[in-house]
């Protein structure tokens, strides 16, 4: 029996529309105070067409755009309510103008996402560097670099006409 778009809705209605269980929205009802479903007698849960504006937007938010609990709950804190729920209008909108592609899904498991394109090919009068295009020189200087800015570090002077070889010797004397 489908429901109109005013009815309030029970848990299980609306873990089902979503996706989602049920457990899961009871922790976001304590993460997010902006979700305050109707409690009849029992503690019976009954969400309102507002709150399932909201929780579609958290649900595109967390799931869809890869926000994290804190980052929805920034964007309600600054933005308000009616950002969360204009980004599931949005998550609506960009599946509708994209094809559907059936995501396989193994175990309850997200899908796997596609590899990404490979990058263009660089042209050949750029040269690209390589470890076996490094000579013994380049990475004797490199080294040297890398001791300066050692020393630099340390607050120690820098002697240029030091080579790597005194450099060892002296620490090894040092106890």
């Amino acid at each position: 029996m489908n429901k109109s778009a005013e009815a309030f809705r029970t848990i299980g209605e609306v873990a089902d529309e979503l996706q989602i269980p049920k457990h899961v929205l009871r922790f976001w009802e304590g993460r997010f105070p902006q979700i305050r479903p109707m409690k009849r007698g029992g503690g019976r849960r009954y969400y309102r067409p507002e709150d399932m504006e909201l929780l579609r937007g958290i649900r595109a938010l967390l799931h869809a755009e890869g926000y994290t609990i804190r980052g929805v709950q920034k964007i309600l804190r600054e933005h308000g309510v009616d950002q969360v729920k204009a980004a599931a209008h949005r998550i609506v909108a960009a599946q509708a103008a994209a094809p559907t592609v059936p995501a396989v899904r193994k175990r309850g498991r997200k899908p796997i996402a596609k590899a990404a394109p490979a990058a263009p090919p660089q042209p050949e009068n750029k040269p690209r560097l390589e470890r076996a295009t490094l000579t013994k020189s380049q990475i004797q200087i490199a080294i040297r670099e890398l001791e300066i800015a050692g020393a630099i570090l340390r607050g120690q002077p820098i002697n240029p006409a030091v080579n790597s070889d005194d450099v060892k010797k002296s620490r090894a004397g040092r106890t």
